[in-house]
């Protein structure tokens, strides 16, 4: 009947709480809050040297704490494998090339370039972690901000690489094709998005699907131990696609708007 538990029909996300530029000694940051799930992420530009296989780009790096205070199930080596699953989703959903413009972050062929450290960290389990985290990541990437860089070569042919001291001369990263992940968790012979714990304890298998703005599948990965027939698996993507478009649209809007805020915007949450 399109409704479940908590009053939501089948294709609504609960109220997201979004913020950025929450951790003060990082390149960008940001915070997301999805019903009970609460993730941070930091993101770290530090000079590195280019993958031999692509020499002209720069890369990303995921790594993924959950925090022990988020589950008892995390203490101790608890939330090792999930922490390495998520990061491992995270690598296949940013290898699409379009998804992060990595040439931008070349400084210099073969020798510079500029790695950028995704730091997620989980501080809340409340459900749907994968769409939270994918959230909070671009949310991150918009914020991020890549001091601008001169390469200098003096007569001996030496390259020396001055930063540049103004926080306002800076590279920011265009995050428009950055997709964000939806899934779909099947519950009998209907699939909900953004399942509570409780939803995710009913469903024997979900569809991850990362969907850019303008409605593209970028990878698809199932969990969970049931199974999907295609017809089911054909209307998740659909369902996905238009679920993420909104999403999309939704956050974008909100990332405007706190940028338009500049300096003046107040400083909510525990990291006020």
């Amino acid at each position: 009947e399109d409704l479940r538990v908590d009053g939501r029909g089948c294709e609504d996300y609960r109220c997201a709480e979004v913020e950025t530029d929450v951790v003060s000694n990082t390149s960008g940051s940001a915070r997301v809050k999805l019903g009970h799930t609460d993730i941070l992420v930091g993101v770290k530009a530090e000079m590195g040297t280019p993958k031999l296989e692509k020499p002209d780009e720069g890369y990303l790096e995921f790594f993924v704490d959950c925090s022990a205070n988020a589950t008892p199930e995390f203490e101790g080596r608890g939330g090792e494998e999930l922490g390495t699953e998520i990061a491992n989703t995270l690598y296949r959903v940013f290898s699409s090339e379009n998804s992060v413009d990595l040439k931008s972050l070349c400084i210099n062929p073969r020798e510079h370039c500029w790695v950028l450290y995704v730091d997620v960290l989980l501080l809340e389990c409340g459900g749907n972690l994968f769409d939270a985290i994918s959230i909070a990541v671009k949310a991150a990437l918009f914020n991020t901000r890549i001091p601008k860089v001169r390469v200098l070569e003096d007569e001996e042919g030496s390259k020396e690489i001055e930063l540049s001291d103004d926080p306002y001369d800076c590279i920011r990263l265009n995050v428009d094709d950055v997709p964000c992940i939806v899934t779909l968790s099947k519950i009998g012979y209907r699939h909900v998005v953004d399942a509570t714990l409780q939803e995710e304890a009913c469903s024997l298998a979900s569809l991850l699907i990362s969907v850019t703005s303008k409605g593209a599948l970028t990878s698809m990965k199932k969990v969970g131990k049931g199974s999907l027939d295609p017809e089911s698996i054909f209307e998740m993507m659909e369902t996905g696609k238009r679920v993420g478009k909104s999403l999309h649209i939704a956050l974008q809007k909100i990332l405007d708007e706190e940028e338009s805020l500049g300096t003046s915007r107040q400083k909510v949450g525990f990291l006020g």
